[in-house]
């Protein structure tokens, strides 16, 4: 045992020694903590400006009165504040609260700020009867004063219906090449606006009326457990399985993959006949497998801390189940012993990275399986299908942990009968890894195929 220790170690020091393990370690929240500090400054759109000339030609005679109103810039900024009120209600109020100095502002200095430079938009009322190609011909021409950026063509039912089904028409919109997405998209909000009004003043109703009608707040749901009560967080329960499943990911793969080259270039350089005069092939098996498991708990200790601190920044941390971190430790090393195993075997079996590529793909599409089937079984943790999943190895570790992180946790019998499984697995997954490290790893020449590493896990 204590030489297994010094393998352990030994490799464990080989690589969290590095720069590169730490610059590694640490790049993906530094990357994350760059990004919501940039998010902001490159995501702004408060600076920019709706301007140009829009050519409009209306036959219905109703249509542009409505625009020119909905392009009012007092009328668009009431409305830029409407959508930042409807924003703000749907954000908890725990996350409002850290969410940054432009909401813990009063809404009305938020909505000034969101609100941005007020639009500078001037409508020409073209001919109603027009051609459309002329009119074309005018968008592309060059114009005095600001730049042509639409041409606007009302149908002419496009107020009131025409046919006998009593189908209403809708409008036609042409642009220059190059015109920016926030202007087309602001285009497409400020017709459909006039239209309706202009649908609504046809039928000598109020829009104020109608859209009292039509207004049914959104309330937040309150979620009603055996204790207590809580406001129910839209997404938590979606994306927490999903956060478990790729640190569960990371940890495997990273782990596995390091031990599988350190295997190769070790055998390629016949340091491993150096170490084999020290310690037997299953010491130098073990010791890897605990110095592999060991640097990938402390990646992923490391990421499920920065999660954690997250969610108490967030006042989100009492919806989280604290039993789901020791299992999720219990789920991980089974997942890492199997995978791990056969990644060692792998780099035993081969003699460069080429060679191992061919070996260690297929243990990747296992791995990857699970980002697969992650919906199907967070959706419907109960159904046939993902029971059957979190009992069958090697995905089972995967599968189980989803579940429990689920809206639907199983009974603890069904848990227990899958880490049961699953420590099944691992020994299954030692022991026939341990038969080919223990022929390849002084074997060169021609890689084996599937039939050699059979015969090998048969042989004595």
């Amino acid at each position: 045992m204590k030489r297994i220790l010094h393998v352990a170690v030994r490799d464990f020091l080989a690589i969290v020694a590095t720069k590169g393990f730490l610059i590694g370690l640490l790049a993906a929240p530094a990357m994350g903590a760059v990004f919501v500090v940039l998010a902001p400054i490159l995501f702004d759109d408060s600076g920019y400006r709706i301007e140009g000339e829009y050519g409009v030609i209306d036959p219905t005679g109703r249509v542009l009165s409505e625009l020119e109103a909905a392009l009012d810039p007092d009328a668009v900024a009431r409305e830029r504040a409407e959508a930042l009120r409807r924003g703000l209600d749907q954000v908890p109020e725990a996350v409002r609260g850290v969410a940054g100095d432009a909401v813990r502002q009063s809404l009305e200095e938020a909505a000034a700020e969101a609100a941005g430079p007020p639009v500078d938009v001037r409508l020409t009322a073209l001919a109603a009867n027009m051609d459309v190609e002329a009119a074309k011909a005018w968008l592309i021409a060059e114009g005095e004063g600001a730049q042509r950026k639409a041409l606007i063509v009302i149908h002419p039912d496009a107020v009131a219906a025409s046919g006998p089904a009593g189908e209403l028409g809708a409008y036609d919109l042409y642009v220059p090449p190059g015109l920016d997405d926030r202007d087309l998209g602001f285009m497409y909000r400020s017709v459909r606006e006039a239209i309706v009004n202009a649908r609504v003043a046809a039928h000598s109703l109020e829009r104020s009326e109608i859209e009292a009608l039509l207004n049914v707040p959104r309330r937040p749901s309150t979620t009603v457990g055996p204790d207590a009560e809580r406001q129910t967080v839209a997404g938590l329960n979606e994306f927490l399985p999903l956060g478990f499943m790729v640190l569960m990911f990371i940890g495997i793969v990273s782990g596995g993959q390091t031990m599988l080259v350190s295997t190769v270039e070790e055998k390629s350089s016949r340091v491993v006949e150096v170490l084999l005069s020290a310690v037997s092939p299953m010491e130098l098996m073990a010791g890897k497998l605990l110095g592999g498991v060991a640097v990938s708990l402390l990646t992923i200790g490391l990421y499920l801390a920065i999660g954690l601190a997250l969610l108490a920044s967030f006042s989100l941390f009492g919806l989280f189940d604290p039993w789901l971190i020791p299992y999720f430790v219990i789920f991980f090393l089974i997942g890492f012993f199997v995978i791990g195993s056969l990644m060692l075997a792998a780099g035993a079996a081969v003699n460069d990275m080429r060679e191992a590529g061919q070996l260690q793909g297929p243990l990747m599409i296992i791995v990857m399986v699970p980002a697969f089937l992650w919906p199907a079984i967070s959706r419907s943790p109960d159904a046939p299908f993902a029971v059957v999943m979190s009992y069958l190895p090697p995905v089972n570790s995967f599968a189980m942990l989803i579940r429990m992180a689920s809206t639907q946790p199983p009974p603890w019998w069904e848990v227990w009968l899958s880490i049961a499984i699953g420590l099944a697995s691992v020994a299954a997954a030692v022991w026939a890894a341990a038969k080919v490290f223990r022929v390849g790893l002084l074997m060169y020449g021609k890689p084996p195929d599937l039939k050699t590493l059979i015969r090998w896990v048969r042989a004595a």
